[in-house]
């Protein structure tokens, strides 16, 4: 493989913008990263120049679910979303060859997954899956772990949910058994990651000792307090702003950020048709399907702000469960570029939202090979128009992608789909 040298571009490493410089890869791997003059470029190497522009290191979604549909990695990787992080998939066979065909494929979007989730015997969401395995004490919880490790997951995925977003009222896991589910993931070198759905089951979820929370509740801001406890025992949280965007009460201080991006010709242009509209319209796969009357999105944005000002990691996740037969508004790969920019109304700055993107969820995950763009890291690269540390709507001009050093034909993809 010929080297590619990206020349006089901005770069934004993962943490910062270096400033101008040059980045050579080859073989898939990056080679070099300089802010001085660059050395002549070998006659082997192609050339671009990057004047204007911004390079980043791919973009790394914290949390999808792929259905197991090969056309959702392709169009993640088709808006600079070289990793996805899948939070639930089954069954095990299916989401080990995905995983594994994406590792190996230049054209999809790689993939980790925690395979089938931690749930309670009749609860969210088995009760609609009967044959989903489930957890019906902490007695299980050691074989569960022990099972979804033998099936390939790459953490546990836990869910603390009573039904009631979904207007149920079902049995949810105790604390005792996500305790015991986190104590015996931890034995095994496995991260957890607990779904929350309101302020009860984040406390559950806190005092189990979790790594992760993903979601935020809508009912109330996260207090000072809890904020507090989540920094000082280290933990991660996921928050999802996409989704709960388009799952909270419309209301009219603001247009919605996810509906608005189907509108948005950097976007709209390379969108499958059935994909734009569901960005548009659609409204399958909420997280919140009956909401109360104390549900508002404001009060996601006041807790990322509150987190972000405790120094508690925040990753970007959309929460994307779309896929062609399933009218989803959270879209894989372009709603990355909405959580970006909620993350951003929120109060990280651009700089801490292309963070969150990238070398954050790198590293609480343990994807040590990806996420910055250093030497001897993996050539996943966006290439983009402007200055996305100033302007964070910038993420979505993208100019080209590279997945392990191979670009990816844009607008092949555009041609063949939109």
């Amino acid at each position: 493989m010929r080297p590619v040298i990206i020349d006089k571009v901005r770069i934004f490493d993962g943490r910062a913008m270096l400033g101008p410089g040059s980045v050579e890869f080859a073989d898939g791997v990056i080679t070099r990263v300089t802010t001085e003059p660059a050395p002549v470029a070998p006659a082997s190497a192609d050339v671009i120049d990057g004047t204007g522009m911004t390079l980043l290191p791919g973009l790394i979604d914290a949390h999808t679910h792929v259905f197991g549909a090969e056309s959702n990695l392709e169009l993640a990787l088709a808006f600079g979303v070289t990793t996805e992080l899948d939070m639930f998939m089954g069954p095990p066979e299916a989401t080990q060859a995905l995983c594994a065909a994406a590792g190996e494929r230049a054209d999809l979007a790689d993939m980790r997954s925690s395979g089938l989730v931690a749930s309670a015997p009749g609860g969210h969401p088995g009760v609609t899956m009967p044959l989903l395995p489930t957890v019906a004490g902490p007695e299980r919880a050691d074989a569960f772990v022990a099972a979804r490790q033998a099936e390939g997951a790459h953490f546990i995925k836990i869910i603390v949910d009573d039904g009631a977003n979904h207007g149920m009222s079902l049995p949810a896991l105790d604390r005792a058994t996500v305790t015991a589910l986190a104590e015996a993931a931890r034995r095994r070198g496995l991260l957890t990651v607990a779904h929350v759905s309101a302020l009860w089951s984040a406390r559950l979820a806190l005092d189990s000792g979790v790594d992760m929370l993903t979601h935020l509740p809508l009912e109330a801001a996260l207090d000072e307090a809890f904020v507090s406890r989540i920094a000082d025992e280290r933990r991660v949280v996921i928050p999802t702003l996409a989704m709960l965007e388009a799952s909270a009460p419309e209301t009219s201080a603001s247009a919605r950020a996810g509906r608005s991006l189907a509108d948005d010709p950097r976007i709209a242009g390379h969108l499958p048709d059935h994909a734009r509209t569901a960005m548009a319209e659609g409204h399958e796969g909420l997280c919140v399907q009956h909401a109360s009357a104390d549900h508002d999105f404001g009060h996601a944005l006041s807790s990322v702000a509150a987190l972000r000002g405790a120094g508690v990691p925040v990753l970007a996740g959309t929460d994307t469960n779309y896929r062609p037969d399933r009218a989803c508004p959270v879209v894989h790969g372009a709603s990355l570029h909405t959580e970006l920019a909620l993350l951003v109304r929120a109060g990280l700055t651009p700089a801490e939202a292309l963070t969150a993107a990238t070398s954050a969820p790198a590293e609480h995950f343990g994807l040590f090979d990806r996420g910055m763009i250093a030497p001897g890291r993996r050539a996943d690269l966006v290439l983009v128009e402007g200055d996305p540390t100033k302007d964070i709507g910038r993420t979505r001009s993208i100019e080209a992608i590279w997945h392990g050093g191979v670009r990816f034909d844009r607008e092949a993809y555009r041609k063949r789909t939109a």
